[in-house]
């Protein structure tokens, strides 16, 4: 089931949530994108900016930062599900394909487990181009209850 933000202000809460439940968020990666995150970084590894370098590489072109992929899944954790006010606690990944320029990264994060009592949800988290997984890891946030009256 994927589940929606009730406002731009207030994510879902952990009391209405449940396991299997599932957000996206999808950018297409441009050129601009990838220089904006070599400076904003400090990542300039010529693989990223430079053709002639990254003509050299296995990748035979210039690639996406993995961590600029990467950030789409903090896209879908801290808009959609949990959504606004959620606190990111840990992330583990593995980079799987390189992203080019004019890829769409599709980001999702499916919820595995949750602790209520602790505020604590488990979410697998995935990207795409197209079928191919270029990452694939697993996030732990914390999420906010539902006021009490």
């Amino acid at each position: 089931m994927t589940r929606t933000v009730a406002s731009s202000r207030q994510g879902v809460y952990i009391d209405d949530m449940a396991v299997g439940d599932a957000a996206t968020f999808a950018k297409t990666v441009t050129e601009a994108d990838i220089l904006l995150f070599a400076a904003v970084s400090g990542d300039t590894n010529p693989v990223h900016i430079d053709q002639d370098f990254a003509a050299a590489t296995p990748f035979k072109s210039r690639i996406a930062h993995g961590m600029l992929s990467a950030s789409f899944i903090s896209a879908v954790l801290g808009v959609r599900l949990p959504g606004p006010g959620t606190i990111y606690l840990s992330q583990s990944m593995r980079f799987r394909a390189p992203v080019r320029v004019g890829d769409t990264v599709v980001a999702t994060a499916t919820i595995k487990t949750l602790d209520v009592d602790k505020r604590r949800v488990t979410l697998e988290t995935v990207c795409k181009v197209g079928d191919t997984v270029v990452i694939d890891g697993e996030a732990v946030v914390m999420a906010d209850r539902r006021p009490t009256a």
